[in-house]
C-alpha cells in the first residue's frame, strides 16, 4: 500500500521486506529518505537504524511503527530516527512528513561546513566566513570548493580535478589558478597543496 502511495506522489519506491534486506538497500545505495517500519522480520527497524548510523548513514528516517506510547517515540528518536509516526495513521499526515523531511535534509545539504567555521551554501554559490562576512564565488570556483568538500580528507590529485571540474579545459595550471582564486577569497588556509599529488581541502 505504502509502496503504491509514494509511486503515484512521484517518488521512485524500492521496497524492503525484511530488516536484512533494509539494511543492504540503504547500505549499497543512496536514497533521499528511509520509512522504516520498527517491525520488520530477520532484523528489528530500530537495529537496522543503528547499524545505518554506525556506519555514517545518515539518511533522515521516518520511523512507523505499532508501538505508539511516548517512550517508544523517545526510544526511536534516541536510536537516530528523525520523525515517528504511530500506528494507525493517516495517510495525508504521512505524505506530509515525508515532504517536510525532505525539505530539511535539502536545506541541509546545500549547506557544507568548511574548515575554520566557514559555511559554504552551493545554492547561493557563496560563502559565509567564521567572522560572519559574506564572499561570492565564480561558478567555477564554488564547483572546485564543491569537489574538494566532498570528501574532506582527500587528498585530490591535480588530474582528477581538471577533469570532474573543468573538462572542457586542457592545461592542467587552470586548477592551480582556481586553487589561487579560492585562496585569495577564502584565506590561503582553505586549500593545502600535497606535493607531488595534489590538493585537499583545509589544513593539513
Amino acid at each position: 500500500m505504502l509502496e503504491t502511495l509514494f509511486t503515484g506522489e512521484g517518488y521512485h519506491v524500492r521496497t524492503a521486506r525484511d530488516g536484512q534486506r533494509a539494511l543492504h538497500l540503504a547500505l549499497t545505495e543512496e536514497w533521499d529518505a528511509v520509512v522504516l517500519d520498527r517491525g520488520l522480520p530477520l532484523i528489528d527497524g530500530l537495529d537496522v537504524l543503528g547499524k545505518l548510523r554506525a556506519a555514517g548513514i545518515e539518511t533522515p528516517t521516518l520511523i512507523l511503527s505499532a508501538l505508539g506510547n511516548p517512550a517508544d517515540r523517545v526510544d526511536g528518536l534516541d536510536r537516530g530516527a528523525e520523525d515517528y509516526l504511530a500506528k494507525p495513521f493517516d495517510v495525508d499526515e504521512l505524505l506530509a512528513r515525508v515532504r517536510a523531511l525532505l525539505r530539511r535534509h535539502r536545506a541541509a545539504a546545500a549547506t557544507i561546513r568548511l574548515p575554520g567555521g566557514s559555511a559554504f551554501d552551493t545554492e547561493s554559490r557563496r560563502v559565509r566566513l567564521a567572522g560572519g562576512e559574506n564572499v561570492a564565488l565564480s561558478e567555477r570556483e564554488a564547483d572546485l570548493l564543491g569537489e574538494l568538500s566532498r570528501e574532506p580528507s582527500q587528498v585530490f590529485e591535480r588530474e582528477t580535478l581538471l577533469r570532474r571540474v573543468f573538462p572542457d579545459a586542457e592545461d592542467i595550471g587552470v586548477v592551480d589558478t582556481y586553487v589561487h582564486y579560492l585562496r585569495r577569497k577564502l584565506g590561503r588556509g582553505c586549500i593545502t597543496t600535497i606535493r607531488g599529488i595534489g590538493y585537499r581541502l583545509g589544513e593539513p
